[in-house]
């Protein structure tokens, strides 16, 4: 849908007015008596003036990606990518000429160095016609197809067929020699024997030959992500500080309540709800580590939204659990499934990765032992989350087999001391090993 904006000075009684039009006016009659101030009104000679109106700096929203003149013919555009999204690439059509589509059917997806966005078909008709190219750099209101409504007059084109091209033989275009044309005597030349190209050296290196390699572009969300984290490094003083959790008492508790658990609530118990809730009653025992640098001054938030760094096949991305210290258990676990699943149908918008006070990383689902994980700015600190090992520990003064995690703290070292980070990672690990503390608040 294209809203214009229609402005028009109008003079009446030594005051001027700015009259905004609707393009709903066209063919109507608007009533303008209310855009005057009490006591005055706008003379018809003004009213007249209306007819001379021009149309000024339209302001274009796109509520369905598609602008049509009233024919048979749909032009198919770019919808509104987001506040900060100016332009994307057109990664692929997911349609063919001559398909049909119905109604709000994707037909093409868009890549922006945030997330991926599916451009529908506004009404149910054929594919006439693609107007864009994959791979082209795309603005909202760029028209990328024509779709037909009726289908007339479009030819169908199957997914697998392509338009082959014809090979051009090599002497098509030398002239034939005759038969009967006999070769011309040659005078033999001396024959030289050419000295064979010198052996490489021992230390010369070997390069595998080019054919062996493979030179593809980086996507807009790798590009993204590569650019946010050598900003994170060259603006950060970054450390990180380590500790080790026994999960022996959380695994338990798992364990014994997790069919009780989903009966109830739906979903499974996992062990991230309980390290972000560790996280939360960390960060309100440090709120120094839930702040942040802004130019001469620090801001410190009183909410605590938590960002999960989530790997998908087509990059990381980091949703936001809004308000994670009002969540219980059952809640934090809702929106994890629900973020997750988005995150990897490629269907998670910008909104709902905006944002974030404190990310945690579980590099320990892919089998990760230790790491020390990069600030995603402008946060102030990172939790690492690892791989549970049993390995033998000192209990009690006896060697007995534990569940060990690692989990590492990297934070801003301009702003968070050795002291905060460490007494954070020792809450996590109290919390961790001993989850009735979230009950008793101690």
């Amino acid at each position: 849908m294209m809203l214009g904006i229609l402005r028009r000075r109008v003079a009446t009684g030594g005051s001027s007015y700015t009259i905004l039009l609707h393009p709903r006016g066209f063919g109507h009659v608007c009533n303008f008596s209310h855009l005057t101030s009490p006591g005055r009104s706008v003379s018809s000679a003004s009213m007249r003036d209306f007819a001379s109106i021009e149309l000024v700096a339209p302001k274009q929203l796109w509520s369905r990606p598609f602008s049509s003149d009233g024919g048979d013919s749909i032009d198919v555009v770019v919808p509104f990518m987001g506040e900060s999204i100016t332009d994307g690439t057109l990664a692929k059509f997911l349609k063919n000429p001559g398909d049909r589509v119905e109604v709000d059917e994707p037909i093409a997806q868009i890549e922006t160095d945030k997330v991926t966005i599916d451009v529908a078909s506004p009404e149910a008709g054929v594919i006439k016609e693609f107007v864009a190219k994959e791979g082209e750099t795309v603005e909202p209101g760029t028209k990328v197809a024509v779709i037909s409504r009726s289908g007339e007059d479009v030819a169908h084109v199957a997914p697998s067929e392509k338009i082959a091209e014809k090979a051009v033989p090599k002497n098509a275009s030398a002239p034939q020699e005759k038969k009967d044309e006999k070769p011309k005597p040659t005078m033999e030349k001396s024959k030289t024997t050419a000295p064979p190209p010198p052996k490489p050296s021992a230390t010369e290196p070997q390069l595998p030959p080019k054919e062996r390699e493979r030179r593809v572009p980086m996507t807009r969300l790798r590009k993204r992500v590569a650019t946010r984290l050598k900003d994170s490094q060259n603006t950060f003083a970054m450390l990180t500080t380590f500790n080790e959790v026994d999960m022996t008492n959380l695994m338990k508790l798992r364990s014994d309540y997790k069919d009780a658990f989903v009966e109830k609530h739906g979903v499974k118990l996992g062990l991230m709800s309980g390290f972000i809730k560790a996280a939360v009653s960390g960060l309100q025992n440090q709120p120094i580590i839930n702040a942040v640098i802004d130019g001469d001054d620090i801001i410190y938030r009183d909410y605590v939204d938590i960002s999960i760094a989530v790997g998908t096949p087509k990059g990381l991305v980091v949703p936001v659990i809004r308000n994670a210290d009002r969540m219980n258990f059952a809640e934090i676990e809702k929106e994890i499934n629900t973020l997750a699943k988005k995150a990897n149908d490629g269907t998670i918008s910008i909104d709902e990765m905006a944002g974030g006070s404190f990310t945690i990383s579980n590099g320990g689902v892919y089998g990760s032992l230790l790491s020390t994980p990069i600030i995603n700015p402008p946060q102030s600190a990172i939790l690492g989350m690892h791989s549970i090992v049993t390995r033998p520990m000192v209990v009690g003064g006896n060697i007995v087999p534990r569940p060990m995690m690692y989990i590492a703290l990297t934070y801003d070292h301009r702003l968070i001391d050795g002291r905060e980070a460490v007494f954070f990672l020792r809450r996590i690990k109290d919390i961790v090993e001993d989850p009735r503390r979230l009950l008793l608040d101690i």
